[in-house]
């Protein structure tokens, strides 16, 4: 072997290192971030929520609670003012769709794929409202689904004990009027934007940053005042903000007669 080939041989050698130490501190890197997500997720396990429970009443300045999307909160403080959903109590895992006189019931939790359904159902009725019941769920389906409501030129409508937490109150805005009874709640919170937590961090921050920038398009193109984007930014998402009637017509949720 030529003294070349032994400079060439170790050269050679010295790149495969220098690629191996490269990859084993992006590894590291990875390894780092993905349980720093992975503690922090812990974390929120270990030391819960301490805001108070839906049986301790909103009111102006006290008006964070603690969040369970697969529980209903029972809200109507005058159960005679309150008007039965279809199905009842429950809460579905995905939008659930009826339609009677005019008005469309839209109930449960959003889920992926939802927003496909609900248009592909609408074809299919003919409605002139749409009454909501939901804890939130998928962003983006809740977005298509406002925009579907408000191309469709229907109204949204809240009645006593009816609620509309973390998504919903998107597809709420797609009203083009919107009545709210001072006995519904509508509430706000940091959402999850890509379902799998554990990502590098710079991944994370631009899912992050890309979905709230669509969310203040959206809230804008539906008439919606951005301020309420600091109660929702500021509160986690194991506790839901809810919106007083005064917040809900200064934020523009609550409409006039014509939108």
């Amino acid at each position: 072997m030529s003294e070349t080939d032994t400079v060439d041989t170790r050269s050679a050698k010295h790149i495969r290192r220098a690629i191996l130490a490269i990859l084993w501190v992006q590894i590291g890197i990875g390894a780092f971030l993905a349980g720093s997500d992975v503690m922090s997720g812990l974390d929120g396990v270990m030391r819960p929520s301490s805001a108070p429970s839906f049986d301790q009443p909103v009111r102006p300045g006290d008006q964070t609670r603690r969040f369970e999307p697969a529980n209903a909160p029972d809200l109507t403080t005058d159960p005679s003012r309150r008007t039965p959903f279809p199905g009842g109590d429950n809460v579905p895992s995905r939008l659930a769709f009826e339609a009677a006189d005019g008005t469309a019931f839209v109930k449960g939790q959003i889920s992926p794929g939802d927003a496909v359904r609900f248009d592909e159902w609408l074809a299919t009725v003919d409605v002139d409202r749409v009454r909501l019941m939901s804890p939130g769920g998928s962003v983006q389906d809740a977005l298509h689904i406002g925009r579907t409501i408000r191309r469709n030129a229907l109204e949204t409508v809240m009645l006593a004990g009816d609620f509309c937490y973390s998504a919903c109150p998107y597809v709420l805005a797609g009203g083009t009027i919107r009545q709210i009874d001072d006995e519904a709640s509508v509430g706000v919170h940091q959402h999850y934007f890509d379902e799998n937590t554990v990502l590098p961090a710079f991944i994370a921050v631009e899912n992050i940053q890309r979905g709230q920038a669509e969310v203040v398009a959206y809230l804008t193109e539906m008439g919606i005042d951005l301020r309420v984007t600091e109660h929702a930014l500021s509160t986690p998402p194991d506790e839901i903000y809810v919106l007083v009637p005064e917040e809900l017509v200064e934020y523009g949720f609550t409409t006039a007669e014509e939108a």
